[in-house]
């Protein structure tokens, strides 16, 4: 009976005013090794299948050892991971699955860049939350982050946000000390200032393209170039 009021006030205290921390971690799709084993070797991308997954865990155990309750969401690319999969013959998507279980984390597959905008928007699940802290992992160009890069298509992106579509992401879900990361390749050239102006809040990107090799050692990717804000 006791936990059961104790549940009931959790409720409740949930749909008022008392704001709780949410952090959002997005994970762009790899390429697909038949389109990137026809470019020269300086210029393939995702060898690794798992380079912005292994990054994702990295940042959201960070996170856990920060604080073990915290609430975490997991904003995913789908399609990447099951062309991915299909590929190599593995089951990716599970394997996603498996590691959200793992971490006790909420996963959000998104299919489409509208529907990791939309994911995005909806991490604050009661009122008064906010978002203190987003990361992006994945490929991007100066002007957009590429959910999609080299799949569908050699070396073009058919699934990005871009730096125009920042306006539909809402501003008021973030806290104004957000803590904000973009780990693709540079960001820190353009869109980081369209971030910063449109959502309110500095956005760390990196001038230069971003280096994966250190998630193999359980480090965030580190940046060819300065991280800028």
């Amino acid at each position: 009976m006791l936990s059961r009021l104790f549940l009931a006030l959790a409720l409740l205290l949930g749909g008022t005013g008392l704001s709780r921390a949410v952090h959002v971690v997005m994970c762009g799709g790899p390429a697909l090794r038949q389109w990137e084993g026809l470019r020269i070797q300086p210029d393939r991308h995702d060898n690794w299948w798992a380079n912005f997954v292994r990054a994702s865990t990295i940042r959201i155990a960070q996170i856990q050892q920060q604080d073990p309750a915290a609430r975490i969401t997991w904003i995913v690319y789908r399609p990447g991971y099951a062309t991915r999969g299909r590929e190599d013959g593995k089951p990716y998507t599970r394997w996603i699955a498996d590691l959200a279980s793992k971490y006790k984390i909420k996963l959000v597959w998104a299919d489409s860049a509208d529907q990791a905008i939309r994911a995005l928007n909806a991490s604050p699940r009661f009122r008064g939350d906010k978002v203190e802290s987003f990361y992006y992992f994945g490929h991007s160009n100066c002007y957009a982050w590429m959910l999609d890069y080299g799949n569908n298509i050699m070396a073009v992106s058919t699934e990005w946000i871009h730096e125009t579509d920042l306006n539909r992401i809402r501003r008021d879900i973030f806290t104004p000390q957000s803590d904000c990361w973009s780990f693709g390749c540079y960001t820190g050239a353009s869109m980081s200032r369209w971030w910063k102006r449109i959502i309110g809040v500095p956005l760390w990107g990196n001038t230069e393209s971003t280096r994966y090799g250190p998630v193999s050692d359980g480090r965030l990717p580190e940046g060819a170039g300065k991280w800028v804000k």
